[in-house]
């Protein structure tokens, strides 16, 4: 099992109660490295109820949306309660055939085995766009995966470049955080929704578009959007042209869940500007040609699942470098690759429980 987070745990702890006895492999010093080396406001995106692993819930004292500290327990006690065999420090680096199994090279050695699931998860590499310059830029200048909170940007005017969930939340915690200005660069302006309405939340009504015929998806989507949010366009977020679900499919990228950037938008703490062109000296230069001089630039432009060393040789991975299948070689499988507008949590239980069944089988 490579990788100790949730996909890897949930995966290891069906294999378990199928009478097997998997060995978890972590790189980071703990289970829940991931996500302690996060934002320290980050908080689960989904509800509680729909968000615990298969075989243990997360317990309601943990709140309606968990933090991020709490998820990091959650794994812990998880792993305790399914006795789960994780070996912390140790990194796979590469996947091989072996004679009727699989070698998997490791920073401790090599381990054989007669199934491998890679559970390493979307966030294992940070992206930050080569922008011309940038090397130049004496201001402070750090991806999404670096920033903890908004101390150090305390009195700094900051540029948070994104249009995904990391980069609104960073924004929002930056302004409510004591920073003298904020801006948001956004190249293609995001979908967004409410993380709940009338206490119903967002992934509810995502796993029930889900059930829906296709072609319903989209008109149903910007429905709740002229609804639900309010017009943004006069602040630099119009409604996207492409349609939500076209969205979706082209990029896997969720909407982003508001938990306060309408509001700070809308107020104008938080401002919103053009796509980042290119940095010269301490300038940064707007696609529209306008030049800001920021004491600090985040880089709130996601992450990639970096798979080529691991199994890129093995002809399983597809044009974007992710899964071309759950089990694309027999005794090879991957967990935690699927995005759904249903929640991540939600779908690792379901496709950790369908690992199980075809192991089992």
């Amino acid at each position: 099992m490579i990788g100790g987070g949730a996909a890897g745990l949930a995966a290891a702890a069906m294999l378990k109660r199928r009478g097997l006895e998997p060995v978890v492999l972590e790189r980071g010093p703990e289970i829940g490295w991931s996500w302690r080396g996060r934002y320290e406001c980050l908080h689960l995106h989904t509800v509680r109820w729909l968000s615990g692993l298969p075989g243990r819930r997360i317990p309601r004292a943990y709140g309606k949306w968990v933090p991020r500290d709490r998820v990091c327990d959650y794994l812990r006690a998880y792993a305790e309660h399914h006795r789960l065999d994780v070996r912390l420090g140790v990194e796979a680096l590469r996947v091989e055939r072996a004679d009727g199994g699989w070698r998997l090279e490791t920073s401790e050695g090599p381990l054989e085995a007669a199934r491998v699931v890679v559970a390493s998860g979307y966030n294992h590499s940070p992206v930050v766009p080569d922008w011309p310059g940038s090397e130049s830029f004496p201001g402070l200048l750090v991806h999404s995966s670096e920033y903890r909170n908004a101390e150090p940007f305390r009195g700094r005017d900051v540029l948070v470049v994104g249009a995904g969930n990391s980069a609104a939340e960073i924004a929002v915690d930056l302004e409510r955080g004591g920073a003298a200005g904020v801006r948001l660069s956004v190249r293609t302006p995001p979908h967004i929704v409410r993380r709940d309405r009338l206490g119903i939340p967002s992934q509810v009504v995502g796993i029930a578009m889900t059930k829906l015929p296709r072609r319903w998806v989209n008109p149903i989507a910007l429905w709740l959007r002229r609804h639900t949010i309010p017009n943004l366009a006069p602040y630099g977020l119009p409604i996207p042209v492409e349609p939500p679900g076209a969205t979706f499919l082209r990029k896997w990228m969720i909407p982003i869940l508001d938990v306060g950037i309408v509001d700070a938008v809308r107020s104008g703490r938080v401002v919103v500007v053009p796509a980042v062109e290119r940095f010269e000296g301490a300038e940064v230069v707007l696609a529209d040609g306008t030049r800001l001089a920021p004491d600090a630039v985040v880089a709130g432009t996601g992450f990639r699942p970096h798979l080529e060393p691991l199994v890129g040789h093995l002809g399983v991975l597809d044009e974007r470098g992710r899964p071309a299948g759950a089990t694309p070689l027999p005794g090879l499988h991957f967990v935690g690759f699927t995005v759904t507008l249903g929640g991540l949590l939600r779908t690792i239980g379901i496709e950790a429980r369908r690992l199980a069944d075809e192991v089992a089988a």
